[in-house]
């Protein structure tokens, strides 16, 4: 397969960046989107030509680290994955495609398609510790949870902090990341005693670290891989609300 590749070039964050054209030959069609970059970057080596900065980790789909920009969605076209688990497959053979890195204010440009998401481990700093006495796990029995309350909470949890949801809202609002981790720790009864603090520090770290609000436009939700619901913000919301009075 060929591709036309479009790429984001910037050396830092205060620098202008601009797009650069790449074509790439005898790519199959169950190469994946990173291994087709690694493929570029090897060719680019030989040329003498410098590389083009991506991120990357566990290529499992479960870091959150492979964020992208593809063609106008975050990870690409389809629904549910990451980058690392898209497959060139998706695309037609000879058509162009456009990579850029996430573009939100709270993401500065680390390099080309390398973007700073410290601003999300800054607001899981916030929301701090929930209080579990340590030792020897109690019965399991003591803590009825029902089912579909873990349930639920697990699917919370399942976010992976890509920041999919920040790059696609056209505020820049981190609200489904947020609600997520609040959601994963309000529903169970661990995370009850810290709940209304919780919730009021990581909006108001959020708010300060220059997200935008949201507007209930719900792209955050139709774009995240983890198929993460805007339920999870209409909680935070009652939290929060519940906390001011």
């Amino acid at each position: 397969m060929h591709f036309v590749l479009k790429i984001w070039r910037q050396a830092g964050p205060r620098t202008k960046g601009y797009f650069q054209r790449f074509e790439i030959n005898d790519i199959t069609e169950d190469t994946s989107f990173l291994e087709m970059l690694d493929i570029l970057n090897n060719n680019l080596v030989k040329q003498g030509i410098e590389t083009v900065a991506f991120d990357h980790d566990c290529r499992e789909g479960i870091c959150g680290a492979c964020g992208l920009f593809i063609n106008g969605r975050p990870h690409g076209p389809d629904e549910g994955i990451t980058t690392c688990q898209l497959y060139m497959r998706r695309f037609p053979d000879g058509s162009e495609i456009t990579v850029e890195p996430w573009r939100s204010k709270a993401f500065p440009v680390i390099r080309d398609l390398m973007v700073d998401r410290r601003a999300l481990d800054k607001i899981l700093q916030a929301g701090g510790f929930i209080s579990v006495n340590t030792g020897t796990a109690p019965e399991a029995n003591t803590l009825p949870i029902s089912m579909e309350k873990v349930q639920e909470s697990m699917d919370a949890s399942a976010c992976i902090g890509c920041g999919a949801c920040v790059a696609t809202c056209k505020n820049g609002s981190a609200m489904l990341f947020v609600a997520s981790r609040v959601s994963a720790l309000s529903i169970l009864p661990q995370g009850k005693p810290e709940a209304c603090r919780r919730a009021r520090a990581m909006v108001a770290r959020m708010d300060g670290l220059g997200f935008g609000s949201c507007t209930n436009i719900g792209s955050c939700q139709m774009e995240c891989p983890k198929n993460i619901t805007v339920a999870h913000i209409a909680r935070l919301n009652r939290e929060f609300l519940y906390c001011k009075r």
